[in-house]
């Protein structure tokens, strides 16, 4: 892990596919539910998952 990776916490896959993001993502990315979008990317090599905040439009 690197200085700029910062661990928030840690959840299990429900069995309908969703996973529950901590609170700290709504102060840390100045998100807000039902409003933000995120991309998803997939890391091959290090098998991670990576969201970033889309930089288009929220959805209405």
């Amino acid at each position: 892990m690197d200085d700029s990776e910062v661990y928030l916490d840690t959840y299990i896959l429900q069995k309908d596919m969703r996973i529950r993001l901590p609170k700290a993502i709504l102060s840390n990315l100045h998100a807000e539910k039902g409003l933000t979008l995120f991309d998803i990317y997939y890391h091959k090599e290090k098998q991670e998952l990576i969201l970033k905040i889309h930089k288009g439009e929220e959805k209405k």
